[in-house]
């Protein structure tokens, strides 16, 4: 799975969409990113990623962990976030860009904060998902609506 994506991001490879399952890991490594984007990732966050995958995919708690992990060693190696996000948006559905714009912010919102170098990546996210601004923000605001 890695090498495809390095193959893909370095143009060594023909331009195929993602897999599925491609998807869901190129999804699963932008939340660990996100998670991360204020150089502390959480285990509030690590958490609420394996819950995120695990209702998502339909996973038990060990799927999900494991999944995460290996979203942790593509966010490791993969390329610039906006070339990430491209890729991801002609995989997914724009319902599903949607929901994956929700579950970043359910990340980020994890640790009961919200920093600025989150929102910036996350609202760069959301415009490379093709997420309308005014939907975007909507989530934003159910989202951190549940802080309080």
């Amino acid at each position: 799975m890695f090498d495809r994506f390095k193959a893909i991001f370095s143009g060594k490879a023909p331009a195929h969409p993602l897999t599925p399952h491609d998807a869901r890991h190129a999804l699963g490594a932008l939340m660990v990113r996100a998670a991360a984007a204020d150089r502390a990732y959480l285990f509030e966050e690590i958490e609420r990623i394996d819950r995120i995958l695990a209702q998502t995919y339909g996973l038990n708690p060990v799927e999900a962990a494991k999944m995460r992990a290996a979203c942790e060693r593509l966010e490791k190696e993969m390329p610039d976030t906006a070339e990430l996000a491209e890729i991801l948006h002609s995989a997914i559905p724009d319902a599903e860009a949607e929901a994956a714009v929700r579950s970043l912010w359910q990340v980020v919102f994890a640790d009961g904060q919200e920093h600025e170098a989150e929102d910036k990546l996350l609202h760069e996210i959301e415009a490379f998902l093709g997420v309308p601004a005014d939907v975007a923000q909507r989530i934003h605001d159910e989202e951190a609506g549940k802080l309080t």
